[in-house]
């Protein structure tokens, strides 16, 4: 029954694409444009699949226990998303940090629970946000630190558009957020040049 639906649906979404067309002043029916409703439908199941996963399902028992109580880091983890303004693509680098309190995830699950997130309709702030609330409720560590660094082509394409922009948020809880130096530990580890 699910994969029926499904078919529906892209069914469905191919349709409204072929119509979005015909709106702009295109012609579906063109050799080039033929398999595009197709394509975009998949496209766009692909760019949203984070509305239908579970972060319990991504986590997956990927919870260890340690005796370490050491910052870990992961770098540079890539983020694709959507702004929910202009439905444009904004993309950059998210870097993620926590201080264990017993607990480690495995480290491709920071990555997945970044991207369960991105693929989503967004707003910056929010998915930083996500990402950070999110590790600190699996893992109720001593602390964590999000920073995400991006262009937005809402900005680039459209509108302003500025093409050496960068937006850069963070989120920090628990003692990155309560303890300077720790904050700044992290700060300095992932080597961005603005927090120096």
């Amino acid at each position: 029954m699910f994969g029926v639906l499904r078919v529906i649906s892209r069914i469905m979404k191919a349709e409204l694409i072929k119509k979005l067309l015909k709106e702009i002043g295109e012609d579906p029916e063109r050799q080039g444009l033929l398999d595009t409703p197709e394509r975009c439908s998949e496209a766009w199941d692909f760019l949203t699949r984070g509305y239908r996963q579970n972060i319990a399902d991504v986590i997956n028992e990927a919870v260890f226990d340690v005796d370490a109580n050491h910052m870990i880091i992961v770098r540079d983890i890539e983020i694709y998303s959507l702004c929910e303004h202009h439905m444009l693509p904004f993309f950059g680098r998210c870097h993620i940090g926590y201080i264990p309190n017993g607990k480690v995830l495995g480290v491709s699950k920071l990555a997945r629970i970044a991207d369960v997130f991105a693929r989503r309709l967004q707003l910056q702030e929010r998915l930083t946000n996500q990402i950070a609330e999110t590790i600190m409720e699996a893992l109720e560590p001593d602390g964590v630190g999000v920073v995400i660094e991006a262009q937005h082509l809402c900005m680039m394409m459209r509108g302003v558009e500025k093409q050496n922009s960068n937006m850069v948020t963070s989120a920090m809880l628990g003692s990155f957020r309560s303890h300077s130096p720790t904050r700044m530990e992290f700060l300095s580890l992932i080597g961005h040049e603005s927090f120096r």
